[in-house]
C-alpha cells in the first residue's frame, strides 16, 4: 500500500524544523542516521521517568520492570528479522561492534594462517578493518569480489573465489554508497555449498527491506537501531545458535558469567555471554519502539516507497548537466544516490546545499576502497527513507542547479 507520507511526517518533530529563518529542513541523510518518531522518544522518556533500574540483578519492582522491557526488546528484534529464538540476538553498541565481536570471538577461535576470507570491494570500513586486523595478527588471507562499472558485484569472480574454499564470506546486503542490493540468498547458498560461514552486514537493508534470517540462512547478520528510527548506541548481532554456543566470550565483566572464582570463571549462556556489564537499557526500549513503528507501517510499503523515490531521484538527476551518478539502476538499488558534480568538490556541493536547508553527506562514506575503485576521492550522497517526498527530491535538484550557478 502507498504510504501516507504527510501523516508519517507529522510523527517526526525534527522534520518541521527550519535550519535558518524561512529555510525548512530537507533531510536526505538517513543512510548515516535516521530521524526518530515521537513514539520512540516517548518510550525512552517513559522508561527513565518510571522504570529506570539496572537489569538481571534485582528483585525489586523497578529492576523487574527494566529487565522485562529489555528482554521484550530482544524478543521484538528477533521477531522482526524472523530469528528462531530471542537468545540468538545479541545486543551490541552498533553494527560495527557486532562485526568486531564476530572477528574477535569466532574469528580468533576458527581462523588460522592461510585461511581465506572473502569480502567485496563495496564494503563499509566496519566490514573491512576487523578482518584486516585479523589478517595482520594471524596471517589470514583476504580476497575480494570486484564491483563492476555499473555498481554490481562480479559474481563470476565470486564463483572463482569459492573454488578456493574460503572459511568465511562477509559482505553487505545493501551498499551504503551505491545502494546496490546484492543477491543475498544465492550468495549465502553458494558459500554454504563449499563449507563457508557467512556474515551479512545488514545495516542498510534491515531498516529498508523485509529481512528473514531463516529464509536467507545467514550464519551471522548485523544491524544498528539508529538507522531504523531507533536511538544511537545500540545494535544487534544475530547468529545461529550452535555458533554462539561454541564461541568464547568477547568482553569480560558482570552478567556474562555463571560463576567466578579468583582464578577461573564459567561463562553464561548466550545471549548474556556476550553482553558484559550494564547494557544500553533505555536504548533497547527505544529500539523496540522503533520496530513497533516500522511493523505498523509495513516493511513492504517502506521498500516500495523508497523504490519510487529513488527512481524519481535518478530520473531528475539525469537531467542535470555534469552530474555523474554511481551505482546500478533503480530496480537493483535501495534509497541511496551518490553522485559527483563536474568541476565541484562534493564537500562544496554539500555545504552550499545546506544553505538551502538540504542535508546531504559528502566524503568517502567509510568506503574509501570503493571510491578508489571508481577513481574518485569523494561523492555527495543523498539518501531517502519512509518520510521523504518527491518534492524534497525536487528541492535537491533545484539546489544542485544553484551550486552550478554559484560556481559558474
Amino acid at each position: 500500500m502507498a504510504l501516507d507520507v504527510a501523516r508519517l511526517r507529522s510523527a517526526f518533530p525534527i522534520l518541521v524544523r527550519e535550519v535558518r529563518p524561512g529555510v525548512p529542513l530537507v533531510y536526505l541523510d538517513s543512510t548515516a542516521t535516521t530521524q526518530k518518531p515521537l513514539s520512540v522518544l516517548a518510550a525512552m522518556d517513559e522508561f527513565y521517568r518510571h522504570s529506570n533500574a539496572n537489569i538481571h540483578r534485582g528483585v525489586h519492582t523497578l529492576a523487574e520492570e527494566a529487565t522485562t522491557l529489555y528482554e521484550d526488546a530482544r524478543r521484538k528484534v528477533a521477531e522482526f528479522i524472523h530469528a528462531p529464538a530471542a537468545r540468538q540476538v545479541i545486543f551490541t553498541r552498533n553494527a560495527s561492534e557486532a562485526i568486531n565481536l564476530v572477528a574477535y570471538s569466532w574469528g580468533r577461535a576458527n581462523l588460522a594462517s592461510g585461511d581465506l576470507v572473502v569480502l567485496t570491494e563495496m564494503e563499509h570500513h566496519s566490514n573491512l578493518v576487523p578482518w584486516q586486523m585479523l589478517s595482520a595478527e594471524r596471517g589470514v588471507e583476504l580476497d575480494f569480489i570486484p564491483v563492476t562499472a555499473d555498481g554490481l558485484l562480479d559474481l563470476d569472480v565470486y564463483q572463482a573465489l569459492l573454488t578456493r574454499t574460503p572459511r568465511l564470506v562477509a559482505f553487505t546486503h545493501m551498499s551504503n554508497v551505491l545502494g546496490t542490493i546484492n543477491p543475498l540468498a544465492d550468495m549465502v547458498r553458494q558459500a554454504h555449498a563449499v563449507g563457508a560461514v557467512v556474515l551479512v552486514d545488514a545495516a542498510q537493508s534491515v531498516p529498508h527491506l523485509p529481512v528473514d534470517v531463516q529464509a536467507l540462512d545467514a550464519d551471522f547478520l548485523v544491524f544498528s537501531a539508529h538507522k531504523m528510527l531507533g536511538p544511537t548506541g545500540i545494535g544487534a548481532l544475530y547468529a545461529k545458535a550452535g555458533l554462539l554456543e561454541a564461541m568464547p566470550p568477547f568482553l569480560g565483566g558482570g552478567d556474562m558469567i555463571k560463576t567466578v572464582h579468583l582464578r577461573t570463571f564459567v561463562p553464561n549462556d548466550p545471549p548474556h555471554k556476550f553482553e558484559a556489564g550494564t547494557p544500553a537499557i533505555a536504548e533497547a526500549v527505544g529500539f523496540a519502539a522503533a520496530i513497533d513503528y516500522l511493523k505498523a507501517v509495513g516493511m513492504e510499503s517502506v521498500a516500495a516507497h523508497e523504490r519510487e523515490i529513488v527512481a524519481y531521484a535518478l530520473e531528475r538527476l539525469e537531467e542535470v548537466p555534469g552530474v555523474r551518478v554511481f551505482g546500478p539502476t533503480a530496480e537493483h538499488k535501495g534509497g541511496v544516490v551518490a553522485f559527483t558534480l563536474e568541476g565541484i568538490h562534493p564537500h562544496d556541493v554539500a555545504q552550499i546545499l545546506d544553505r538551502d536547508g538540504i542535508a546531504v553527506r559528502a566524503g568517502h562514506h567509510c568506503a574509501q576502497p570503493l571510491h578508489e575503485k571508481f577513481g574518485i576521492l569523494a561523492t555527495t550522497r543523498a539518501s531517502f527513507y519512509l518520510y521523504n517526498t518527491k518534492e524534497e527530491v525536487d528541492r535537491l535538484v533545484e539546489g544542485i542547479y544553484q551550486v552550478k550557478k554559484l560556481f559558474g
